[in-house]
Parts: C-alpha cells; sequence; structure tokens
C-alpha cells in the first residue's frame, strides 16, 4: 500500500529506512560464513566474506548520510523527525558491530578453539537471527504510516518487538554460556589470544543488543 506522505512529499521518509535496515541486515547475515571459514582456517574465503561486510558497512553509512540529508526537517507525521534519525542511528550501530568483529578476527587471524566453535557459531547464528527479526519489524513501518499507527497493524509490530525481545534473551544467556565454557579452557590458550577471545564474543553479542534497541526505538514511535 503506497504511503500517504509518499503524495504529500513525492518520497516515503519510511523507504530509505527500510531499505537501511535492509543492507545491515545482510552484512550482520555475512558473519555465519566468515566465521566458518575462519574456524576452517579457510582466510581466502574469510578475507572475501569482510570484504563483502565492508562493501554493505559502507553502504549502509551512504543510505544513512542520504537519509539525514533528505529527510525534511518538517514533516506532517505522527512521530518526530528526531525519532527516526534515532532509529536510523541504532539500525547502523548493526552494521558497524560486525565490521568491527569481523576486523578484529581478520586482523589478528584469530581462531575460535576447537572446543568452543559450534557453541560459538550457534551464538553468532541467534545474533543474526535478531538482525533478521529487527528487519522484519522495521519493514512494517511504511504500512504503520498508512494505518495512521493504528489497528492490526500496530498489534502485529508489537508482537514482532515481543519476539526480538526474546531472541536478545536468547542471545545473553547463550553469551554468559559462551563465557563459561571459555573460562574453562582459557589456561590453555595464550593469554593474549584469550582476551581477544572475549572481545570477539562481547562485540558479536553486541549486534543483538542493537536489535533490540531497534525495537525500543520502535515502541517509542508505536507511543505517539
Amino acid at each position: 500500500m503506497a504511503n500517504v506522505l509518499a503524495n504529500i512529499f513525492g518520497s516515503s521518509p519510511v523507504k530509505p529506512l527500510e531499505r537501511h535496515i535492509e543492507v545491515a541486515y545482510r552484512c550482520a547475515r555475512t558473519l555465519n560464513p566468515f566465521f566458518n571459514a575462519a574456524i576452517a582456517g579457510n582466510w581466502e574465503g574469510a578475507s572475501a566474506a569482510r570484504d563483502e561486510i565492508e562493501k554493505l558497512e559502507h553502504e549502509a553509512d551512504e543510505i544513512k548520510k542520504d537519509i539525514r540529508l533528505r529527510l525534511p526537517k518538517r514533516l506532517f507525521m505522527p512521530v518526530p523527525r528526531e525519532d527516526l534519525l534515532e532509529l536510523l542511528l541504532v539500525q547502523d550501530k548493526i552494521a558497524n558491530r560486525t565490521k568491527d568483529v569481523s576486523g578484529l578476527v581478520i586482523g589478528r587471524r584469530m581462531q575460535v578453539p576447537e572446543e568452543i566453535a559450534e557453541q560459538f557459531i550457534e551464538f553468532v547464528d541467534r545474533n543474526i537471527d535478531a538482525a533478521k527479526q529487527a528487519r522484519k519489524s522495521v519493514r512494517e513501518l511504511d504500512e504503520l504510516f498508512t494505518a495512521g499507527f493504528r489497528g492490526a497493524e500496530m498489534a502485529l509490530v508489537e508482537s514482532m518487538i515481543e519476539e526480538l525481545d526474546r531472541i536478545e534473551t536468547d542471545t545473553d544467556n547463550m553469551q554468559a554460556a559462551l563465557r563459561a565454557s571459555l573460562f574453562k579452557i582459557e589456561r590453555s590458550l595464550n593469554p593474549i589470544d584469550a582476551v581477544f577471545m572475549y572481545k570477539v564474543i562481547e562485540l558479536t553479542g553486541e549486534i543483538a543488543d542493537m536489535a533490540e534497541r531497534v525495537g525500543r526505538r520502535l515502541e517509542l514511535l508505536l507511543s505517539h
């Protein structure tokens, strides 16, 4: 359904946000092939995945800049312009954290310990699930604007945000378990490698944290 704002301003302020979260999600999704390659010692494959991550993170940045430049100062909207920009900022951090963690791993040629490799990939994939759920929620914004933030569409988005919260809670629990598993074997690791492995776990977990913050920003939009 076409957004009524498109008829007024010629373009929807929401569509670029939806395009941005799509790119941010695709960026996070690339962590799966990246880490699978790194764990297998396939640094050529990991580097190729890292290149894709950098390309997508740059694309997200360009969309972000374009939105900031083009979003009108005054809009006849049911939500403040500043709230849309805050939503954009937390969406962008999904891509940023993906770039950060992949850069750390590729820069140090880090090896995820074999004892926790399977557990770690499950953790990565659940963080990707969080980014995917954030994308799914944001993609409903255009319909929300059309519906005037009322009715069944609003209830649907609220249920999506609740699911996002559940996924983020899963990642918190998985992160705690993963850190405990790493603690059990850390004496067998090079101390510097152990420190950086804890950092990799932390940065990866922040992807779900940022996705959950997308849900919080959407809740603020729904409250207007």
